[in-house]
Parts: structure tokens; C-alpha cells; sequence
């Protein structure tokens, strides 16, 4: 069973706010970032690499390979999984990766979609994955970094 001690749905991945607040917090040693555009991306990867802390470890997986090799993580390995969107987090609990706690972080205002809380913009599609992820037994909570209270969750469904 790997050892993931959060998964954080952040649309910035790895960033200022996960590297200096979130990984220490949590006692991370690795961050995998699961995102398919950016297990391509040499140069956002370059840059999230920057950002990283010296202690932890780095990894940009598609969320397919993601949920083929977890299970062979070592238990040495304190797994802090970033995600960019709730459709990620959801395809890897369908996909066998046991997420047990979400982290609702940063999603940022676009088009069709609403804001509803301090750094959390959703529209009806990633209320669906909210709704599916619970129904899966999966715990969410919304706040932005550690220090901050953690915002009503019912917000999400308004």
C-alpha cells in the first residue's frame, strides 16, 4: 500500500504555497505531480522542479502510469499527489490509486464557472467528481494553505 500522505487539487501544481507550506506540513518527501499534459512537458516540469523543496523528490506521472505504478512505491516514500483537476483525482481512485483525503486548493476562475470560495471556481462538471469522489468514500476539504481554516465544504454544491 504506497504511503500518500495528501492529494491536493492545485490548477498551479507544484508552486510557492506546496513547496514551502504543504510538503513540509504533511511530511512529504515526494511529490508526484499526476497530470497527463505535464508528464510531457519538459519545461513546466523544469520550473516545478525549481519550485520544489531540496528534501523532496519529484515525479510527473500521467495519470495512467500513475495508477499502474503506485502500488510499488516503497513505504520509505511519503507521497504528496498533486493534481490539476477533480477529473484527474477521480480517474486515479477509479484507477485503483487509494486516496483516502482531498485537498481542495487553488481552482481558479474561468469561463462557466462559479466562485465559491476563497480560491475555488468550479462549474457543474467538477461537482460531479466532488459528488463521485465522496460517493467513493473519499474525504474533501477546501483550504488554501495549512495555516488557513478549512472552508465549508457545502459551499462546493451551492
Amino acid at each position: 500500500m504506497p504511503n500518500i500522505m495528501l492529494t491536493r487539487i492545485d490548477n498551479r501544481l507544484i508552486h510557492g504555497q506546496v513547496a514551502t507550506q504543504w510538503t513540509g506540513v504533511i511530511g512529504a518527501n515526494l511529490l508526484l505531480v499526476a497530470n497527463d499534459a505535464v508528464a510531457n512537458d519538459q519545461f513546466r516540469q523544469g520550473l516545478m522542479n525549481m519550485a520544489a523543496p531540496s528534501y523532496a523528490q519529484t515525479r510527473y506521472f500521467s495519470i495512467e502510469k500513475t495508477c499502474q505504478i503506485i502500488s510499488k512505491a516503497s513505504p520509505n516514500q511519503k507521497i504528496f499527489i498533486i493534481c490539476e483537476t477533480p477529473q484527474d483525482v477521480l480517474r486515479l481512485v477509479e484507477g485503483g490509486v487509494p486516496i483516502k483525503k482531498v485537498n481542495i486548493g487553488n481552482m481558479h476562475m474561468a469561463e462557466g464557472k462559479r466562485q465559491v470560495a476563497t480560491s475555488v471556481a468550479v462549474d457543474d462538471a467538477d461537482v460531479a467528481c466532488f459528488k463521485k469522489l465522496q460517493e467513493l468514500g473519499v474525504e474533501l476539504s477546501i483550504q488554501r494553505v495549512p495555516d488557513t481554516a478549512v472552508e465549508d465544504l457545502n459551499k462546493l454544491w451551492k
